[in-house]
């Protein structure tokens, strides 16, 4: 037995020498890929059991995503408890479900009670009901109550997120108490940064940082370092209020308590890194018209699926803001320039108002933009649209007139720019500021309505100000 161990450290030695897992652009090389794929069809367990140990996480997660979905299970399998299924929650969601749907629930089981709450929460909430029960009749009763307790908050809450894992003390023990329960202890949560000192009914009390408690001689009673006013969260926050609180105030780790302010959990950073970047990902998305479930291993009738409805709805725009050139029929017929260059205006308008709408939206989800100030940047854009229009107005004249050798042109152009840049700007924040009011996402519902209205814009005052200027009827 000792002699396979050695065997499979030295293969695996061997392998990460002769293929480094990643490139110099961080990367997966193919070459690492492919000796695994090797080494799970021929089911050589020791060999696969020795590199896993020694990968990171979310090292871990990008191989299973590299590797063919038939090998994926085969290598959970084959590595049986040295697999980290905390590497599960660093693939993508239909990844993820391929492969616990493809494991018995006792290897399922097995796997879960061996990460933290918030990690075995991750890992099941994206399962339906049926297989989640399924699993969590696996687990011991103590386990799997607290599990359940956490599945029940609602989804995206600060009782999702938390770990049930803390460190709790009552609030008359000296520091050298505290310290020795730690010692003794052995269940500690892998990573804390403070602790917490509670009554005997659970009731917060305050907390107590790591290096005030390091720092203070052992006699030292811990109601001398207790923060009262410490910040936090309760478990009905949304996540993303969460993250916003930790960004404000530099937080590392925010105590959760229930209704009746009773400790029930804590937030650390590691968990809000990740909301941050679900919310970015997903207000991103979004703004392409994208679902937020949507993922780069999802199959081609997902995908084509989840876009249909967008892209049904920008085409009843797009009829409505052609239906403003049939209005201008007659006069596209008398001068064929006014054809050619209609877009270059409606496109303009729309590029400004979509620089404007991004910075909106965004400001809008960081609480940056409010009552308090939305008149001067609603101002300030205007500005920035009239100050754009200008210069381009200037540059698009000039090369209409050089285009076209008629010297009115320049003028008609220009002024329709100048229109539409600053009915850009304005619509790109005004729009998003509406829909926030009205209790809609302005990320999934701006873009559509903005570039409306810069297409309508655009036409609408190019071949009105052409028609005036020129006489066409």
């Amino acid at each position: 037995m000792a002699e396979d161990i050695d065997t499979a450290q030295a293969a695996d030695a061997s392998l990460l020498d002769r293929y480094p897992m990643r490139d110099e652009h961080g990367g997966i090389r193919h070459e690492f890929v492919a000796e695994i794929a090797r080494a799970v069809q021929s089911a050589d367990a020791a060999f696969l059991r020795a590199i896993v140990a020694e990968l990171h996480e979310a090292d871990l997660g990008d191989l299973i995503e590299a590797l063919e979905p038939e090998d994926r299970v085969s290598l959970v399998e084959l590595t049986g408890a040295d697999f980290d299924f905390s590497a599960l929650n660093e693939v993508d969601d239909s990844v993820r479900e391929e492969i616990l749907e493809e494991l018995e629930p006792e290897t399922v089981a097995e796997g879960v009670r061996e990460l933290e709450s918030d990690d075995a929460v991750e890992l099941l909430e994206a399962l339906d009901e049926e297989d989640q029960e399924e699993i969590l009749e696996k687990l011991p009763p103590s386990e799997r109550d607290a599990l359940e307790r956490s599945l029940d908050y609602p989804e995206n809450s600060a009782g999702r997120r938390m770990q049930t894992e803390f460190i709790a003390v009552p609030p008359n023990w000296t520091v050298g108490q505290a310290i020795d329960y730690m010692r003794d202890t052995p269940d500690l949560p892998e990573r804390f940064y403070e602790i917490y000192a509670i009554d005997a009914a659970q009731h917060w009390q305050g907390a107590v940082s790591l290096d005030a408690l390091l720092r203070a001689r052992r006699p030292v009673p811990l109601a001398d370092l207790i923060d009262e006013n410490r910040r936090r969260v309760s478990v009905m926050d949304d996540q993303e209020e969460v993250a916003r609180l930790f960004g404000k105030y530099n937080l590392v780790a925010a105590p959760v308590v229930d209704t009746e302010d009773r400790l029930v959990g804590v937030i650390t950073i590691d968990d809000v890194v990740d909301v941050i970047e679900e919310e970015a990902d997903e207000d991103l998305k979004a703004l392409g018209g994208v679902t937020s479930d949507e993922e780069l291993s999802d199959s081609v009738w997902t995908i084509a699926k989840g876009r249909f409805n967008w892209l049904l709805v920008n085409l009843a725009t797009a009829f409505l803001a052609s239906s403003v050139l049939g209005l201008f029929e007659g006069q596209l017929e008398k001068m064929v320039a006014l054809a050619v260059l209609a877009p270059i205006v409606a496109s303009q308008g729309g590029n400004a108002a979509t620089q404007t709408m991004t910075v909106a939206v965004r400001a809008l989800a960081t609480r940056e933009l409010g009552a308090n100030n939305a008149y001067r940047v609603v101002m300030r854009e205007g500005l920035v649209g009239l100050v754009n229009g200008l210069a381009f107005a200037v540059i698009t004249g000039i090369a209409a007139v050089a285009w076209f050798q008629i010297p009115g042109l320049g003028v008609v152009i220009g002024l329709a720019i100048i229109c539409n840049l600053v009915a850009g700007a304005l619509g790109g924040i005004l729009i998003p500021m509406v829909l926030e009011r009205v209790r809609a996402d302005p990320a999934v519902a701006s873009g559509t309505f903005v570039t409306t209205i810069t297409d309508v814009v655009g036409f609408f005052s190019f071949l009105g100000i052409a028609t005036l200027w020129f006489g066409l009827k």
